[in-house]
C-alpha cells in the first residue's frame, strides 16, 4: 500500500505543476500546450531541470534561472496542495471504493483550479462546472456515505437557496451581491456532496469569509462596492466536507446524543 501513496503523491506534485498553467493562461485565453513553460518576465525558456515540482522551486530559491525575478509562491503551494489531496484520497478512500478516490482526486484538481482562478480573476469557467457536474454523477453511487436522492436534494436545494440570494440580492441593493458562477457552484457540488455533507461545506466556507473578509473590510476600509470572491471559500469547504465531512457529521450527531 505505501507504493500507492508515493505514487498518488508523485502523481499529485505532477498534476498541481499542470494546474498551475492551467491557473495562469485559462483565464488569458492561451493555449495550455504552447508556448512551453517560460519566464513571463524575460521569456526563459524552462528546461526540464527548472520543471521539477517544488525540487526546482527549491533549487532556483523561488527565483527565475535568467533574469532572477522572484516567482510568486503560489507555484508551489498549489503543487504541494494537490500532492497532499491526492494522499489523503487514497488513505481515505482508496480501500473502500478505488473510483470514487480517483473522482476525489479529479474533483480536487478542479477546486484548486476554481480557487485560484476566482482569487484572481473573479470569474468561475464553465467547463469547470461541467466538469463537477460529471463527476458528481460518479459520486452519487461510489461515495459509500449517502444514497443518490442525497445527491439531487443537495445539488437542487443548495443551487435554489443561493439562487434566490443572488436574485434577492439584486432585489435590494440593485446590483449582484452574490456571482452567478457561484449558484452554479454550489448546484455542482452539492450534487457531489449531498445535501448532509453541503451543509457543513456552507457552514465552513461562511465561516471562513466572516473571519477573513471581516478584518480586510474594516482594516483596508473598503467600500460597499468593493467585491470580493466567495467561491474560494464554496471550494475550501467543499474539500474538507468531501475529505472529513462523514466523521465530522458522526461526531456531531454523537454531541447530540449525549
Amino acid at each position: 500500500m505505501i507504493e500507492v501513496y508515493i505514487l498518488a503523491v508523485v502523481l499529485g506534485l505532477c498534476i498541481g505543476s499542470f494546474l498551475n498553467v492551467v491557473i495562469y493562461r485559462l483565464p488569458l485565453g492561451m493555449s495550455l500546450s504552447k508556448p512551453n513553460s517560460h519566464c513571463t518576465k524575460c521569456n526563459y525558456m524552462l528546461r526540464w531541470y527548472d520543471n521539477i515540482p517544488v525540487l526546482s522551486y527549491i533549487m532556483l530559491l523561488g527565483r527565475c534561472r535568467k533574469c532572477k525575478t522572484r516567482i510568486s509562491p503560489r507555484y508551489v503551494l498549489v503543487e504541494l496542495f494537490t500532492g497532499l489531496i491526492y494522499a489523503l484520497a487514497v488513505m481515505l478512500f482508496w480501500e473502500k471504493s478505488v473510483v470514487y478516490a480517483i473522482t476525489v482526486m479529479l474533483l480536487a484538481s478542479v477546486l484548486i483550479c476554481v480557487f485560484f482562478i476566482d482569487l484572481e480573476h473573479t470569474y468561475i469557467p464553465d467547463r469547470f462546472q461541467l466538469i463537477i457536474l460529471a463527476l458528481s454523477f460518479i459520486a452519487m453511487f461510489y461515495n459509500g456515505y449517502s444514497k443518490w436522492q442525497d445527491h439531487l436534494i443537495g445539488g437542487f436545494a443548495g443551487g435554489l437557496v443561493f439562487l434566490l440570494i443572488y436574485y434577492l440580492a439584486i432585489a435590494v441593493y440593485k446590483k449582484e451581491g452574490l456571482g452567478f458562477g457561484d449558484v452554479k457552484l454550489v448546484f455542482v457540488t452539492g450534487l457531489f456532496l449531498g445535501w448532509q455533507r453541503l451543509i457543513l461545506a456552507m457552514l465552513i466556507a461562511s465561516l471562513l469569509a466572516c473571519f477573513i473578509l471581516l478584518p480586510i473590510k474594516y482594516i483596508k476600509k473598503t467600500d460597499s462596492q468593493t467585491e470580493f470572491p466567495f467561491a474560494p471559500f464554496i471550494t475550501f469547504g467543499t474539500l474538507v466536507a468531501v475529505l472529513f465531512g462523514a466523521e465530522i457529521l458522526t461526531w456531531y450527531v454523537s454531541l447530540l446524543t449525549l
